[in-house]
């Protein structure tokens, strides 16, 4: 294998990894803002539509630090409370799932 085949099967792992990591955290911030949104009283379209808010919250910045500002200034707004602690181990288990669920669909 050449040096410029190598480098081409290396760009195309790490454009895989990169679509991937992007999947993983679209569909952990959906299922963070799925429990969130039932955690305020939400259901059907108005569930599904806060899910996405969520979503796109986490395009501001890398990691999960805009959803959890997002998701603060929610739960204070209905009078609701979370614990910092409490709301970093859910969004470990999500994105822990959400890896889960993209490996499994990309078949690793």
């Amino acid at each position: 294998m050449s040096f410029e085949d190598r480098k081409n099967v290396s760009e195309k792992q790490f454009e895989m990894d990169q679509q991937a990591q992007f999947k993983i955290e679209a569909r952990a911030s959906k299922l963070i803002g799925m429990w969130a949104g039932e955690q305020m009283g939400l259901s059907g379209d108005a569930l599904s539509a806060y899910a996405k808010e969520v979503v796109a919250a986490n395009l501001d910045e890398p990691g999960y630090d805009d959803v959890k500002r997002k998701l603060v200034a929610d739960f204070t707004a209905k009078d609701l409370e979370i614990a910092d602690n409490d709301l970093d181990q859910i969004i470990a288990k999500f994105v822990d799932k959400a890896t889960d669920q993209v490996r499994q669909e990309m078949g690793k």
